[in-house]
């Protein structure tokens, strides 16, 4: 059976959750139309110690395919990154008290790694679905991009890892709704589809389609 990995992470920065765990375990043992079977953890928000679990699932279970699931309060859609840079740089403090600054990832490791999931196609099947989808070109600096880097990092040293990326979704109109200015959400139900369709396309996709999918900032 071919294994499909999906990791959340715990809340992080006085929030009571986090979208992406509560999207992410919807999915757990959930088989895909290829007959891939979808595995999931919760990563904690901590530096190195994130990335190191990541590691040891694709240990554990040598998944073909993952998709890493990440919070990003204020954006609207869920935002399929497109590249990974060598570089922590904390705003805030993680979980556990860490904020480094201006530190690479991985010691003269490349300055970025790029996903390898067909993220315009994703992106023009999700908004096909109607469910708020779009490309990011920044997946920050805080703890999402160091998992992101270390995935792809992994990814690079692992053939049969075919797939990797990562996707940054909004608040959940709960979290939203506690937040001292307007901020854009999306329902639990509507997260949950648009990552299921995420894989679905990933799956039934070779090559990437070539559409604009650039800024001008």
């Amino acid at each position: 059976m071919e294994k499909v990995l999906l990791t959340g992470f715990e809340p992080f920065d006085g929030e009571r959750l986090n979208p992406s765990w509560e999207a992410v375990r919807q999915l757990q043992g959930h088989v895909l139309s290829d007959g891939s079977q979808i595995f999931t953890i919760q990563l904690p928000c901590v530096f190195d110690i994130a990335r190191q679990n990541m590691t040891d699932a694709l240990d554990s279970l040598q998944p073909w395919m993952v998709l890493a699931v990440g919070q990003a309060g204020g954006r609207a859609e869920l935002s399929f990154e497109r590249v990974a840079i060598n570089l922590d740089d904390a705003r805030i403090p993680d979980n556990a008290g860490q904020q480094p600054i201006d530190r690479p990832v991985i010691p003269n490791g490349p300055a970025a790694w790029f996903t390898t999931l067909p993220v315009k196609s994703i992106v023009l099947a999700l908004q096909e679905a109607g469910i708020p989808a779009g490309i990011s070109h920044s997946a920050g600096t805080y703890v999402c991009n160091h998992v992101f880097y270390g995935l792809m990092h992994q990814a690079s040293r692992r053939p049969s890892l075919a797939k990797a990326g990562f996707v940054h979704i909004p608040y959940l109109p709960e979290q939203a709704a506690r937040q001292p200015k307007p901020q854009p959400s999306m329902p639990l139900a509507q997260m949950v589809s648009g990552l299921e369709l995420a894989l679905e396309t990933a799956v039934n996709t070779r090559v990437d389609c070539k559409i604009s999918a650039g800024s001008t900032h």
